[in-house]
């Protein structure tokens, strides 16, 4: 159950969330409340120790108010890395890849206001993570209300254990969150707590018509989109990206850049230009978003080579195509090879949204079928793709 001492703590957090309007009703007021943060940390977390290092601190090693402190910040804590590595197994500051975490606050209570959830309403949440917004989830709906799948078997066992501890006996589920969860469907509501390169049509199956997913997509670390759609009568879903998002993908499609020597991969193109549109606008938000748009499982890959001159890519590796380009004093050219021209994709979606006013993400409308995805901006007719579901 929540503990007393914690009280004030979460008293202040639930006031920092509204002033930043990110909370907006008292039901969930009354949940942040009532949820101790700090029991779906355990054993520990990983800070940023700079360097690419992360310092591990752990709950039973450090005083009470100092966990608190970061149990109730304002940022994301990160709970695993590389896959298996807790703060408790570490011994002073490791390097690693974040694999779970406990998802900024704003973040999380933001996503389940949107969620627009009433009173009897049946959720499914694929990403369990830590537990945090399960229980968030829990305390709004009832726990024979909410279904929760993790991929992790740990990640999973420590955050039902969690539950337990603050009050819940749940639905958790260890498995692959993009299959849904049919024994326990229809939902009125799916929230996904991880990323996704694109709706998985299980979850449109399995929401009720009327009934609505929340989901964050697109395939790189950034440049991803909180996408809200309602299912309808006939089997599709429809909607719209609400805001900028930002998620660990889903384990299974997680972003694995190029490996090995990059100049030998780009060695034979077929063809070298201009560009029309430098490549480093791919580092701005919504430019990033378009260019998943217009080559769906592109990847980005940036080096420095032993001349310190930077080096800029993208890479297709199913298609086998590559974009590598090279700055000089007049701009930037790129060598294109492969069966697919991805910088000539990319460019003209650019251009063309140039061309329309640069629209914000916001503009972009969702439609999902059981054949195929279509993503558009507006009226634009050269600004819609349609990516068919193989």
């Amino acid at each position: 159950m929540p503990l007393p001492e914690t009280a004030a703590d979460r008293r202040a957090l639930a006031d920092r969330l509204e002033a930043a309007g990110a909370l907006r009703s008292p039901q969930w007021r009354a949940a942040v409340e009532a949820v101790p943060r700090e029991l779906f940390l355990n054993p520990g977390v990983f800070l940023p120790a700079g360097g690419g290092y992360w310092r591990p601190v752990t709950a039973l090693g450090t005083d009470p108010e100092d966990w608190a402190e970061i149990a109730y910040s304002d940022r994301s804590l990160v709970t695993q890395l590389d896959g298996h590595l807790t703060a408790d197994q570490a011994v002073g500051p490791v390097s690693g890849v974040p694999t779970s975490s406990s998802t900024t606050p704003v973040t999380v209570v933001s996503m389940i206001e949107d969620l627009e959830v009433e009173d009897g309403h049946c959720v499914l949440e694929i990403g369990t993570g830590t537990g945090y917004s399960t229980s968030l989830l829990c305390h709004r709906l009832g726990e024979d209300n909410v279904t929760t799948i993790e991929v992790d078997p740990q990640v999973a066992a420590r955050a039902d254990a969690a539950l337990e501890e603050a009050g819940f006996s749940t639905w958790t589920v260890c498995g692959d969150g993009l299959l849904g969860h049919p024994r326990r469907a229809p939902f009125d509501r799916v929230i996904a707590t991880c990323a996704v390169r694109r709706i998985p049509y299980a979850w449109v199956r399995q929401t009720k018509p009327g009934g609505l997913i929340l989901a964050t997509v697109g395939s790189w670390a950034y440049g991803t989109g909180l996408a809200k759609l309602t299912v309808n009568e006939d089997g599709s879903a429809e909607g719209s990206v609400i805001g900028k998002s930002s998620f660990m993908h889903a384990r299974s499609q997680a972003p694995q850049p190029p490996a090995g020597d990059l100049s030998a991969r780009t060695a034979y193109a077929d063809s070298e230009r201009a560009v029309k549109v430098p490549p480093t606008v791919l580092e701005e938000w919504m430019p990033a978003f378009l260019a998943q748009l217009a080559a769906p499982g592109a990847h980005v890959v940036r080096a420095t080579g032993g001349d310190g001159d930077r080096h800029l890519y993208v890479f297709d590796t199913e298609r086998e195509s590559f974009a590598a380009f090279m700055e000089h004093g007049s701009g930037w050219t790129v060598r294109q090879g492969g069966p697919v021209p991805l910088w000539d994709d990319i460019e003209r979606a650019l251009m063309e949204w140039r061309q329309a006013g640069s629209p914000g993400i916001e503009s972009v409308r969702l439609r999902i079928t059981r054949g195929a995805h279509t993503y558009a901006i507006g009226d634009h007719t050269r600004l819609r793709w349609e990516h068919r579901v193989v």
